[in-house]
């Protein structure tokens, strides 16, 4: 099977990282793939398998070290691209490196690159570190069943992880998980406040938008164009809550009474203001 190698090397020196250079990573990653083979069963990662786990979202349900399972939070997953990249996101930082597929071996180079969020939700750090020393700089042996992938690195380490169901952007209950202030600038995300963390959500549906910004409830008209959303004046609840939940929802309000560009990629949803502010949002399992 013909393999190719990313050397990241120079990047992985840099003192920062913006948020555009690991979506960059990711984008490419993604970029020219086409659908898995459509035969199903378990197995090893031979060249018809290898070609399954490439070009697809991998949700990450667990990894499990020593014996003591962890389960992962909402937006950790991993892909690989034929072309030589692994990235996702840990479950609070995205990340990107070179990998190398060769039978059922996954060999992830030492080249680990990641934005650099703090995140307050409970346990996200300690998963990130967990998931972390699984698929960097490791090699690991990989089994594919049906949907599901079973990541096993060499100290017995196991990641379980399962093939994304694109959400739709209607419908859905999209829980705001970080914001970006200058997207447009390679402004690096923020995590929401532990106050904040799960109770900011959106949902579209039937040419409105409501939902939750921390503090107050929202509602607005939302008008769903080609790659962007036309969003109305809110109305809003007039509750008064901490000054961090306050300042999330001031911060999110900018996003109405204007268009904002939406991406979708499986379970992720990215809104962008006009005035370059970023929202990051994944569907509620």
């Amino acid at each position: 099977m013909h393999t190719q190698r990313l050397n990241l090397s120079v990047l992985s020196t840099r003192a920062g990282l913006s948020a555009l250079a690991v979506t960059g990573l990711l984008a490419t990653a993604a970029c020219g793939t086409e659908s898995g083979d459509k035969d199903s069963g378990s197995g090893s990662v031979g060249t018809r398998q290898a070609t399954a786990i490439t070009g697809k979202q991998w949700n990450v349900e667990s990894v499990t070290v020593d014996g003591t399972k962890h389960d992962a939070p909402a937006g950790a997953h991993v892909e690989f691209a034929k072309d030589g990249k692994v990235g996702g996101n840990y479950g609070c930082n995205r990340f990107g490196a070179s990998a190398e597929i060769k039978g059922d071996t996954i060999t992830v180079g030492d080249d680990a690159i990641k934005t650099k969020m703090a995140c307050t939700s409970e346990g996200a750090m300690d998963f990130e570190s967990q998931l972390g020393k699984a698929i960097s700089n490791s090699t690991i042996k990989a089994e594919v069943k049906d949907d599901k992938l079973t990541l096993t690195t060499q100290d017995g380490t196991t990641v379980k992880l399962t093939a994304d169901k694109p959400a739709e952007l209607q419908g859905t209950k999209w829980n705001v998980t970080a914001m970006v202030k200058d997207a447009s600038k390679g402004g690096s995300p923020v995590a929401l406040s532990s106050q904040a963390d799960g109770k900011v959500h959106l949902t579209f549906d039937e040419g409105a938008v409501r939902g939750q910004l921390g503090c107050n409830k929202v509602t607005a008209k939302a008008t769903v164009g080609d790659g962007s959303i036309t969003l109305g004046t809110p109305g809003t609840t007039r509750k008064m809550c901490s000054d961090s939940l306050m300042d999330t929802e001031r911060a999110l309000l900018k996003l109405f009474d204007g268009t904002v560009k939406y991406q979708l990629k499986g379970s992720t949803l990215t809104l962008t203001s006009e005035n370059g502010m970023s929202v990051e949002a994944v569907a509620t399992k």
